[in-house]
């Protein structure tokens, strides 16, 4: 699993050292950096990376660079990236771990800082399971949890009016629901799998993208080797640039060539239903 990253931190210095350690580990994946609060931030809500390195007891006070930057996150974003503090000195480590930060690091970064780090954000993560449900109909007996791991890839489990597809995300105990119908696409992250909802928000699941593909169906379509999109949420198809556009979002979704079947399918399954062309 990639893990991109943005660096926030007022000395340029420290900021090619942090960059120069994590080079070293190919899951980490520099995204860019900011030396202040403000454009920080839009470089947070623009690239939405998985792990910031955040520095909080800047010398220049004039970068407004502190803890306060990650309560503004929670204003814009339903997923909040891991934020890993990286600073001189341990008084602020108490008030950081109220903000529930995934660790803090005295600079300088060492590269076992940042084995430590990446261990801990694969232990959260790694047990992580996937289930599908099937909501069980009035006067019919409740279907059993499935395993996704045990579904052999031809298997198709087709959500129906009575019993819409419910995608259950397992990790320690914690079951999140998820109806199939509020999913726009899917994304394809190494050897998990980035689920976008309608809400804005992103959850991932520890199963590839190749996974989902032999397990769901219409109104579900692969379109790229990293996309599987739901047709229901398409606002626009461009042949021409090769681009499916998000309903309600200014997310782009691209399309290849060699999946352009199933597009021309997606065009003609909405030219079948209650359709007017102009």
């Amino acid at each position: 699993m990639n893990y991109p990253y943005i660096i926030i931190d007022d000395d340029q210095e420290s900021v090619l050292k942090t960059k120069a350690v994590a080079a070293d580990f190919s899951e980490l994946v520099f995204v860019a950096s900011a030396n202040n609060y403000t454009d920080g931030l839009h470089l947070i809500l623009e690239h939405t990376p998985k792990i910031i390195f955040l520095e909080i007891n800047p010398a220049d006070k004039g970068s407004n660079l502190s803890l306060t930057l990650i309560n503004e996150l929670y204003r814009f974003l339903k997923v909040v990236p891991k934020i890993i503090i990286t600073t001189s000195g341990k008084e602020f480590a108490f008030e950081a771990i109220q903000y529930e930060v995934a660790d803090y690091i005295i600079k300088p970064v060492q590269k076992i800082d940042l084995v430590k780090s990446l261990l801990k954000l694969k232990k959260s993560t790694s047990e992580d399971e996937v289930y599908l449900v099937q909501s069980p109909v009035v006067n019919q007996p409740p279907k059993l949890l499935v395993d996704t791991a045990s579904l052999v890839a031809t298997e198709q489990i087709v959500p129906s009016a009575e019993q819409p597809l419910i995608i259950c995300i397992k990790s320690y105990g914690d079951y999140r629901y998820i109806d199939a119908r509020d999913i726009c696409y899917l994304q394809a992250d190494n050897n998990s799998t980035d689920i976008y909802l309608k809400t804005g928000e992103m959850v991932t699941a520890f199963k590839t993208l190749k996974h989902f593909e032999g397990i769901l169906s219409a109104p579900f379509a692969r379109i790229h080797n990293s996309y599987i999109i739901n047709q229901n949420y398409i606002s626009r198809i461009h042949t021409g640039n090769a681009l499916c556009y998000i309903k309600n979002t200014t997310t782009k979704i691209p399309f290849s060539k060699s999946y352009k079947e199933n597009i021309d399918s997606i065009i003609s399954a909405i030219a079948n239903g209650n359709y007017l062309e102009i």
